[in-house]
């Protein structure tokens, strides 16, 4: 029995002991840990910041704007799932629903990017240095979506509890 004038100390692992905005802030603190040390917000900011830098390549020499448009499409879905990993979104979305379309969005990114590294191989005769320095940062961006797709099998693992 709890003495009056004394908070209740709420188990950090028991789901639903929280209310209210207690609860997101708790949820907020667990979901940015469990992002940040996962490896997923790694991953994601390299891509990103591999994009970014091919993006500002790309824009350096005469391209198709085609890649131009790639790029930043992939620039802004990555930052819009980066969104809801650091606010807790995710939790309020159902349970297969979310690493689902994580795992979707990473092997579409992947198959895009390595599609655009062939489209932009096609359409360009001669191939300049800072050309060539953005289509390899498209292999590495669309290289660590493939990575993030190997950490996100982490959720389909069945819990083997003591039987």
């Amino acid at each position: 029995m709890a003495v009056p004038g004394q908070h209740k100390v709420q188990p950090k692992d028991v789901v639903g002991t929280r209310k209210g905005f207690k609860r997101y802030k708790w949820e907020f603190k667990d979901s940015n840990k469990e992002f940040w040390l996962g490896g997923h917000a790694v991953v994601k900011i390299v891509s990103v910041g591999c994009l970014i830098a091919g993006l500002h390549f790309f824009e350096k020499v005469a391209t198709n704007p085609i890649m131009i448009l790639v790029l930043t499409m992939e620039i802004s879905i990555f930052a819009f799932f980066m969104f809801l990993y650091t606010f807790a979104i995710s939790r309020y979305m159902p349970f297969i629903f979310w690493p689902v379309t994580e795992i979707f969005n990473n092997l579409f990114s992947c198959v895009f990017l390595g599609g655009g590294i062939a489209f932009s191989l096609k359409t360009k005769r001669v191939i300049q240095e800072p050309y060539l320095t953005a289509m390899i940062l498209m292999a590495v961006a669309a290289f660590f979506a493939f990575i993030d797709i190997c950490l996100q099998f982490k959720y389909f693992r069945s819990k083997k509890g003591p039987n």
